[in-house]
């Protein structure tokens, strides 16, 4: 471009392209290539989310395993969260059976 409008006694610095009308069809086509490329990288966070979730899972296993005290205490907040949504929790035996042995829970569900 610089070196036909030389000719004329033109120096050209710079061009740009500020506003593109497109066909309806063209921009219908754009517009379903962009929802694509979104949705491709919000499947990619989640997966990563996930991955993230897996190894925090698997780092808490090996805590657990190697640590029986941080075992009991996940299954004392597992407990806790179940009692959140019940009425009464009867438990026969020593706090030692609460997840290991019987477990009579009522029905009830408190609202």
């Amino acid at each position: 471009m610089a070196e036909k409008t030389a000719g004329y006694g033109l120096e050209v610095q710079s061009v740009g392209v500020k506003d593109i009308i497109l066909p309806g069809e063209i921009k219908a086509i754009l517009g379903k290539v962009v929802e694509a490329e979104k949705s491709a990288q919000a499947n990619v966070v989640r997966r990563r989310e996930e991955t993230a979730a897996t190894r925090s899972m698997l780092n808490t296993a090996r805590v657990m395993e190697d640590n029986p005290i941080a075992l009991r205490l996940k299954e004392l907040e597992v407990l806790e969260r179940i009692a959140e949504k019940i009425e009464h929790i009867n438990v026969n035996g020593s706090l030692d059976s609460i997840l290991t042995d019987l477990i009579r829970i009522n029905p009830t569900i408190s609202s």
